[in-house]
This record gives C-alpha cells, structure tokens and sequence, in this order.
C-alpha cells in the first residue's frame, strides 16, 4: 500500500484529529455527517445526496470488498471527504474491479483514516451536524478551524442545480433483485424530475413497469405534461427544500392537473411545501441503512434506508391537506405522507435501498397501483 501521507480533520468546534490521508490530496471544507451502514460505502460516495457534506462511516473497517463500478449510483462521487477509523488493507470480492483507497483517489475524494470515529460521531450526535475542514496541505489548525467556521450552513441552500442533469434522457435498466411485473403487464410512461436522482431507484422504476424519461430539475410543468406521462416522481437530492421556490411552482402546477406523484426524499420534502407545510433542519439527520418505519394505517413495521438532514414538521401537516402516513420509529419524525383526495404520496427514506434492506420495494408497485386507480376514475 506504501507508507501513507499525514491528514488533519478540524471541527467548528476546535477539535482536531490527526491521521492518515488514504484518498485525494488536497483541502475541503464540509458539513459532517455520520453514516451507520456497515456496507454501501461506494453508494453513499456516489449519491448526489451528499454534495457539499462529508461523511463519516461508523462502522470500524471501511473498504474490505472493493469496488464494483456497476454499483455506482451516479456518474461521480458527491462526497467531498470520507472519515474511516480504518481502510481495510485487502478487498476480497470477486465483482471488485479495484480497492476502495484506489476508487478515492481517482475520483478525487479527500479521505482520512485512523481517527477514532466514535468519539467524533458521539460529538456529531450531543451538538449536531458539524462544519469541518479535511487536508493533507495545511495542519495549522488555527488557520483550518477559520476555514470551517466560514463555511456556509446547508440550510437556506440550493444545492439541486449541482447535481442535476443536464437534459432528459431515458432510463430501461431494470434491477437484478426488485420484484418485476409479468412481461404482458402494460407498462406505464413516467417522467422523473431529477433532484440528484439515485440509479436504482430508477431500476426500481422500471421494474416495477414504467417507461421512464428522466428530466432535469428545472423543467417546467408544461414540458413535463406534453410528455403525456402516466405520472410524476420526485427524487431525492441534496440541500434545503425550503431553497426551491421555482420548483415549487412547477410542481404545484403538476398538482393542479390532477398527475399523480410519487416523491422520496427531498422529492417528499417539496411536495410539503407545495402544499403549505414546512421543514426544519435536524441536528444531524438520519443517515444509514437501518431505521425502522412504522405504516400509521397497518402498524408494518419496514426497515429502511435513510439519508437525509431536513424533515418535515408534522405540525405543519394540519391544514396542507396532506396525511401522515408513516413516522420513523426511532424518533417519531415523519416518513411518509399522502393527499387526502389526490393520487399524491411520498416517503422520507430510500425505499431503493443501494445500500439498504428490501423491505419497502413494494412502494414502487404501489405507485402503479395509484396511477392505474387513478386512470379508472378519469370518465
């Protein structure tokens, strides 16, 4: 592996960690996070999610599987710096087309290892989400810590215009392990509004039976309706919803046609306030591959995927004409919601897994199954 350069990690708090750079060299200021996942850390690097944060894995050995560049959620890493207490020395996976520190390197991801991860996710967990500064340039921490305090909060940012594609394009890659309808099933045209939209959540998609056209973030409803899709899906996608006036309007002019939506993540957090509610930034989010979700209606109990670091407040549900419909079990936030009259739903989590269980796969299938009850309502 050869003998490692040194890297230095400061928080806005003036602790400073010292270790081994393992990724990129360079600089970079960032919001910190924590991730609990034991695996998916190739997913986590390459989801549109994470631009501008930096992501801490809790887990102690990073990286023992390699890469499989199939896995690839987008078409770079978004993560702009990856915490690990260690990077695992060998890879040992037959689908692995290279070691994790060699994927970092070449993708331009700052990466540091040898810290103790405990102490600092116990910090992120007592103050919350923490701006941070990662080099292997400079290691006057005097200097670096006036780096991260001058570092912008996500929260009032526009984050969607980095991350989303440049023009539409279709999508026909169904996923391996997704339950798929039967070939004479009648598949349904979807467009999907791309925040920083996750690869297999549009496998998901198709496997569930729709002919996708994926567009970017700011096209207008106009554009969208004159595809004549079936229905509308709203990705995830990073920053604060609160940000996003201008896709605010266009989506409410999708509400107004009566086009039924489906949206995950930032996606559901739009639909919020499409409707008059309001989200919040929390102190360090959910970000991992484990969190239960209680179903209000049944008491189901899925285990899912989650990354996110705004929520919305259930308070503000009230008079949005929009329902609860699932709370995550750990800390009551809202998971889910739908319209009381309109073919509307979403989710807060990532029912796409990558990485993640399967339990909420079935989401997919039951937006098909909102749309199609919906065409036999149109007289």
């Amino acid at each position: 592996m050869g003998e490692a350069s040194p890297a230095i990690l400061v928080l806005e708090d003036g602790t400073v960690f010292h270790g081994r750079s393992v990724g990129a060299p360079g600089e970079r200021a960032f919001e910190l996070v924590f991730n609990t996942a034991l695996t998916g850390y190739q997913e986590i690097l390459t989801d549109p999610s994470y631009c501008r944060q930096g992501v801490l894995m809790t887990y102690p050995q990073i990286g023992n599987y390699g890469i499989c560049l199939q896995d690839d959620e987008s078409a770079r890493c978004w993560t702009e710096a990856f915490i690990m207490h260690q990077l695992s020395p060998a890879a040992s996976n037959w689908r692995s087309d290279m070691p994790l520190g060699q994927y970092l390197k070449e993708r331009d991801v700052l990466a540091i290892e040898g810290v103790d991860t405990r102490e600092i996710t116990l910090k992120l967990r007592q103050k919350g989400a923490l701006r941070a500064v990662l080099s292997t340039e400079c290691f006057d921490a005097d200097a670096l810590l006036a780096i991260a305090l001058a570092h912008p909060s996500l929260e009032g940012q526009n984050l969607v215009d980095q991350v989303t594609c440049k023009e539409k394009y279709s999508w026909t890659e169904a996923a391996d392990d997704a339950p798929s309808l039967a070939d004479d099933a009648p598949r349904l045209p979807l467009v999907c509004l791309d925040f920083g939209i996750k690869r297999n959540i549009l496998r998901c998609l198709v496997s569930a039976g729709f002919d996708l056209t994926v567009v970017p973030a700011h096209t207008t409803a106009e554009e969208i309706l004159a595809l004549n899709p079936a229905g509308v899906f709203l990705s995830n996608g990073p920053g604060d919803p609160a940000a996003l006036a201008s896709i605010h309007a266009q989506v409410t002019k999708l509400v107004e046609a009566n086009v039924p939506i489906f949206g995950i993540c930032l996606g559901h957090q739009i639909l919020a306030h499409v409707f008059g509610a309001q989200t919040f930034k929390m102190r360090f989010g959910h970000h991992g591959a484990n969190h239960p979700v209680i179903e209000s209606a049944t008491g189901r109990i899925d285990i899912a995927s989650h990354n996110h670091g705004f929520a919305v407040d259930p308070d503000s549900l009230e008079k949005s004409g929009l329902v609860l419909t699932h709370q995550n079990a750990n800390d009551g936030t809202v998971a889910g919601m739908r319209h009381k009259d309109k073919p509307i739903f979403s989710v807060q989590y990532h029912p796409e897994a990558a990485p993640g269980p399967h339990d909420p796969f079935h989401l997919f299938g039951r937006f098909r199954e909102i749309i199609l009850a919906a065409k036999e309502c149109v007289v």
